[in-house]
């Protein structure tokens, strides 16, 4: 019984680091956005966006992403055959590259936090997307468990990020029409 009740702490985690990764990331591009306005916008907005990100990023994102690891372990733990299976290999590989993006996002924040700008806020909208694509492997690994399944996955993951940067770049045109309007 105890193991249910851990697999389903480690899902929750999941879900609210997720939606913390998904809306920091958000919020860098609105902290981009804001430190380019004139100074009376930028007076007010760079404060509360930095007050946002702040709260966000430690009192959810940060206790989320160390409980998934926590539980994930124990999950691990409870279920360590799954370590002789190369499906749970590549989902442990895409988790990697989860905590790498999870401390790139990081060094982001720290930098926005003291006012610094090193991504244009079109680059940091394809940041955003690679979380997305990483949420896919995961999910896909977990539950099809087989490698065939990456295959295919690796496939459809690329078809999925192409067409994401596609539609990025269609909505920057279009955000860059209608503020000429």
């Amino acid at each position: 019984m105890a193991f249910e009740y851990i697999k389903a702490l480690h899902i929750i985690f999941v879900t609210t680091w997720f939606a913390g990764l998904f809306y920091i990331v958000r919020l860098f591009i609105y902290q981009t956005e804001a430190l380019e306005k004139p100074e009376e916008e930028r007076r007010i907005l760079v404060p509360q966006l930095n007050l946002m990100a702040n709260r966000l990023w430690l009192i959810i994102t940060w206790p989320s992403a160390i409980l998934t690891l926590i539980f994930g372990i124990l999950v691990l733990y409870y279920r360590w055959g799954y370590m002789q299976l190369g499906f749970m290999h590549a989902k442990l590989a895409f988790v990697l590259l989860l905590y790498i993006y999870h401390f790139i996002c990081h060094r982001i924040y720290k930098d926005l936090q003291d006012g610094k700008t090193k991504w244009t806020s079109t680059q940091l909208r394809m940041w955003n997307e690679v979380a997305t694509v990483l949420l896919f492997a995961i999910v896909f690994l977990i539950v099809l468990k087989s490698l065939i399944s990456v295959v295919w996955g690796i496939g459809g993951l690329l078809v999925l990020s192409i067409t994401m940067m596609l539609g990025i770049k269609w909505y920057k045109k279009v955000r860059e029409k209608n503020s000429k309007n």
